[in-house]
């Protein structure tokens, strides 16, 4: 089941879920910034579940964040619900909570952060775990905004 709480303390890992690419993302403990940690290529879920299993325990994180690829409207689409089926099965194989965070643009804000760094052409395999720190931050700021 995804429990949409997340009120544990701890680090967060953020996903940001492709068809090939996986990108992922940690918060520090104090759950403040969200740092890009890697892309992975996706195999079969039973591998890509036992890699965050291991990334979980090795960052002592306690919640995991996953984009959610809506239309801008909100409504789904094929790929939204591919990503909550994918999302089933994960979260009945995790020790802590998984939520949803809209994705919306994420991709472009990642671009835009290396384009600014000027680092676009060396960096751009980088672009899943810098869109996946774009969703936890958003994630996390939403949480401070709400909690007021």
């Amino acid at each position: 089941m995804i429990d949409l709480s997340g009120d544990a303390p701890g680090r967060i890992m953020g996903i940001d879920l492709g068809e090939k690419r996986i990108g992922i993302a940690f918060s520090d403990p104090y759950r403040m910034v969200a740092k890009a940690h890697g892309v992975i290529k996706r195999k079969s879920r039973k591998e890509d579940f036992a890699r965050y299993n291991h990334m979980i325990a090795e960052k002592k994180a306690t919640l995991v964040v996953m984009g959610l690829p809506t239309y801008l409207d909100g409504s789904d689409s094929d790929q939204t619900r591919w990503v909550r089926h994918y999302a089933a099965d994960l979260a009945t194989h995790l020790s802590v909570p998984l939520v949803f965070q809209d994705e919306a643009l994420t991709s472009q804000e990642a671009e835009a952060t290396l384009r600014s760094r000027k680092q676009w052409r060396k960096k751009r395999d980088e672009l899943d775990a810098i869109a996946a720190a774009h969703i936890l931050q958003k994630y996390m700021e939403w949480r401070v905004t709400d909690s007021d």
